[in-house]
């Protein structure tokens, strides 16, 4: 009798988050593909669209920052079914809104509760993952990106072809409060876990002491940067196609996925390439630093979208979504490599929240250029240079990415 071999209780957990993260673009992205369908019931401009985005970004931003700290108060468990139940029951409520006021309502509230998902992802890597395998723990995580935003399109099309787009909002509700009665039978705690106790104080850092360490301050500019170029990607994509290439539901339906597809392989791509360079002997801080200059300098291809036709545009769109993920997931994997369990929620969440500032703020700016008559084309170029900017911040200023262990009390005095 052949024995099938069981997934590992630690990358079971992985696999958990990673279809929570999976759900929570989905999530985000039902507003863009479904904004054509929204708009024959609620007209809305360049500006209010973008107004949307920014709601939900400024929430997102704070719950990124409360998020992290209330994971490392309440534990990995409670926190996070909390933060999903927060988020999927708002975005059911999307499918209530009547006007634009209610939809910023709607869309804020969506935000104040998936801030909370990668810090709490970030904790389950740190709890249950060992340092040579983290990163390509944190890009398995990362690519539930990618296949919540494969799947968007298509079956958001679909949904809005045979049900309209309040069910969008309803079944995606649904699907979020199926995750969280699966986390609560699933999930315990890695009770063997002793960081706190070895590594750290008791009590979690103060975000005072935390926001004056250097390397902090440089992953934080490095994801503000980063991200303000990942947020116009993902969520003007589809109205990029609708508006400058005269896609139709159907066809955004068909082909806006590829780009997303990418992010996923990049997100994979980008941790296990880490991963190896470690296991090929490179300390922890090149292994990191290389995969991470080798994505930034991947995304200038974005700058050629605007001048090249539409199959060439999608495979320049899926170079920067495949670097953008793998970077993004290697930025998340930096608060457990280096600081103890009971400050990795408080440090994910500060690097989160600068991350959904930087979408929040350059997503003011590209509504109000669209709308004064700058194109699509300067845009591409100049978020072409946003991550080449946060590397060499990381490089300036991020120190030696490693673990602090016996460093961290005299780091904090120093910071305090």
């Amino acid at each position: 009798m052949v024995r099938r071999r069981r997934i590992p209780r630690s990358w079971y957990f992985i696999l958990l988050v990673a279809v929570a993260i999976a759900i929570s673009y989905f999530d985000r992205l039902t507003l863009p593909v479904a904004i054509t369908s929204i708009q024959h019931n609620i007209p809305l401009s360049n500006e209010q669209f973008s107004w949307l985005q920014t709601a939900f970004l400024l929430s997102y931003a704070a719950m990124y920052v409360i998020g992290g700290r209330l994971l490392d108060m309440l534990g990995t468990r409670r926190g996070f079914l909390l933060i999903m139940l927060w988020w999927s029951l708002a975005c059911a409520l999307h499918s209530l809104a009547t006007g634009f006021v209610l939809l910023v309502i709607a869309r804020f509230l969506l935000g104040a509760g998936e801030g909370g998902g990668f810090p709490a992802a970030t904790r389950v890597v740190a709890e249950w993952i060992e340092p040579q395998k983290r990163s390509t723990a944190m890009g398995l995580i990362n690519a539930g990106t990618a296949v919540g935003s494969v799947l968007a399109p298509p079956i958001i099309g679909f949904i809005l072809l045979t049900s309209g787009w309040r069910a969008v909002f309803l079944a995606s509700g649904l699907a979020g409060l199926c995750w969280v009665v699966w986390w609560a039978v699933s999930y315990r705690p890695n009770s063997s876990v002793k960081a706190v106790e070895e590594t750290g104080p008791e009590k979690p850092m103060r975000w005072s002491q935390v926001l004056r360490m250097h390397n902090v301050q440089a992953f934080v500019f490095a994801k503000f940067m980063s991200d303000s170029a990942w947020y116009f990607l993902l969520f003007w994509l589809p109205k990029y196609l609708y508006d400058a290439r005269g896609f139709d539901i159907k066809q955004v339906s068909a082909y806006a996925w590829i780009p997303y597809a990418a992010s996923g392989v990049g997100s994979f791509i980008g941790g296990w390439f880490s991963s190896w360079l470690l296991r090929r002997g490179r300390s922890l801080d090149a292994a990191r630093k290389i995969a991470l200059g080798c994505c930034a300098f991947a995304m200038p291809a974005v700058m050629l979208v605007s001048l090249a036709p539409v199959s060439m545009a999608l495979a320049l769109f899926s170079t920067a979504f495949f670097a953008q993920q793998a970077w993004s997931g290697l930025v998340m994997t930096l608060p457990a490599d280096i600081f103890p369990l009971n400050a990795v929620g408080t440090v994910a969440g500060l690097i989160g929240f600068g991350g959904a500032m930087g979408g929040a703020i350059f997503g003011l700016v590209v509504g109000y250029l669209l709308g004064h008559g700058v194109g699509y084309g300067a845009l591409f170029v100049a978020v072409g240079t946003f991550h080449l900017i946060g590397f060499a911040a990381i490089l300036l200023r991020g120190g030696k990415i490693q673990p602090l262990h016996g460093m961290l009390t005299e780091q904090m005095e120093s910071a305090g």
